[in-house]
């Protein structure tokens, strides 16, 4: 559509719609789905947009991103939830705590998080953890942040920067970044800004800050199977998986591009088709159901576990669609254009803008789901004129996720999360978690960078 309004204009209406947006979020406390496609639909008419053509351009917005969003997020937390009821997490924690040992404790738990953290949401891989973080904690001593905040800051890693995680993946979709590629760097992003921005941090630091183990927080609900749990090899393959098969297409996709390879070939195109991620994904829950779940429990007790880990996932892909339609509408009235025109002319690195903005969104209203997605609305535009690489993409889905990573506070409910979780005050948990988001984001940050220079 040809923009009706000026780019000052435009401009004024897309902060308008922010501050509004903020406002129903944070003040009036209306929930994130009905405020962004509120605020999406009221954008389109205060931008022009021909009222006939608001609720095509905004249901097809809306639905193309679930399209790509929700089969991949639904895929990932059915692998999380067969991993856990089957005992899965534990064995994996418990196996690695005992290789690493007593003095490496805090690592163990950090890279069982990170491993497991690959297709589980953050809440959900804290709630399985917390059995085995305050396990570890009474075992060894010391301050519960010790071991808690390596196993949570590797589940916000993960959580942020590595698809089928809802964040990243919109993201990428938004900007037209490889979704495979953005797996296999953020992998690699999210193993060194955890090393870094949270393992280093927290045992040369806020891991010292005393707070005591109390484990009253956990509640009742379906326990793990203990009595016959899986092979820690077992739990290992089924997350490994995806991540090889994905890979694999990854690479004979850039043979094939460069040339080193035929175009054609159908052992190629299996390889290929398998390895997409939702085929992937796919893959991995079926080699988890009938070789962890169907020996563990009866096929009717599976398909309840399956269908109860989609509930509470609903919300967050509701979330994330709005965003999209809100990221839509921006580019369809031609604001997002407007704006990378205003950010060219400051002379901002379109990879700075990018976590500029995400981080602007996420002190301002707390949702990291939000500030990704608006984001990535916002600059999808300036993306598609500065026509960046492939590797390039991956970078500004990253700084995006940085961005939308840091900070966190009261207005965000993994902060009270993890507060309450481990019985943390408010100025304790910002002292600390707040801290630890920060350093985290930023290093995701400065590893985006190093990604953008080499792309």
């Amino acid at each position: 559509m040809t923009p009706v309004y000026g780019a000052g204009t435009l401009l004024l209406i897309a902060g308008l719609a922010v501050a509004v947006l903020l406002v129903l979020i944070i003040a009036l406390r209306m929930h994130a789905f009905v405020a962004l496609v509120l605020v999406s639909l009221g954008t389109a008419v205060a931008a022009g947009v021909p009222l006939a053509d608001v609720p095509t351009i905004s249901i097809a917005a809306f639905g193309s991103t679930l399209g790509s969003v929700a089969l991949l997020v639904g895929l990932g937390v059915m692998i999380g939830r067969l991993l856990e009821v089957t005992g899965g997490a534990q064995v994996l924690a418990d196996t690695l705590v005992s290789r690493f040992g007593e003095k490496r404790a805090p690592m163990a738990l950090g890279v069982a998080a990170l491993l497991f953290g690959l297709p589980i949401f953050f809440d959900a891989g804290l709630v399985v953890f917390l059995p085995i973080i305050f396990s570890v904690a009474k075992r060894f001593g010391g301050s519960v942040l010790m071991y808690a905040l390596p196993a949570a800051g590797a589940f916000a890693a993960m959580h942020a920067i590595v698809p089928p995680h809802p964040g990243p993946v919109t993201a990428a979709t938004e900007i037209d970044a490889s979704i495979g590629l953005t797996l296999l760097v953020g992998v690699v992003v999210a193993v060194i800004a955890w090393f870094v921005g949270v393992y280093v941090v927290t045992t040369s630091w806020l891991g010292k800050v005393y707070v005591p183990i109390d484990d009253t927080v956990l509640t009742g609900g379906r326990e793990a199977d203990t009595e016959a749990p899986p092979a820690f090899g077992h739990v290992l393959g089924i997350l490994l998986l995806p991540l090889v098969l994905i890979g694999a297409n990854t690479i004979l996709t850039t043979l094939r591009t460069n040339g080193t390879i035929a175009e054609e070939g159908g052992l190629v195109d299996a390889v290929v088709f398998i390895g997409q991620t939702p085929v992937a994904l796919l893959i991995a829950l079926l080699v988890a159901t009938y070789t962890l779940a169907i020996r563990r429990h009866s096929r009717g007790e599976v398909e309840t576990l399956l269908n109860d880990a989609l509930g509470p996932i609903c919300a967050i892909i509701l979330i994330t669609g709005a965003g999209g339609m809100f990221g839509g509408v921006l580019r369809y009235s031609g604001i997002g254009e407007a704006l990378s025109d205003s950010l060219a002319d400051l002379g901002l690195p379109l990879i700075v803008s990018a976590f500029v903005i995400a981080t602007i969104l996420r002190v301002a209203q707390g949702s990291a789901t939000v500030a990704l997605t608006t984001t990535a609305g916002l600059l999808s535009a300036a993306v598609a004129d500065a026509d960046p690489s492939s590797l390039q993409l991956v970078a500004l889905v990253l700084a995006i996720a940085a961005g939308a990573t840091v900070l966190s506070h009261v207005n965000d409910s993994g902060f009270w999360l993890v507060s309450r979780f481990f019985g943390m005050d408010v100025k304790t948990t910002l002292r600390t978690w707040t801290v630890l988001e920060t350093t985290l984001g930023v290093t995701i940050f400065v590893l985006a960078l190093g990604v953008w220079a080499v792309g």
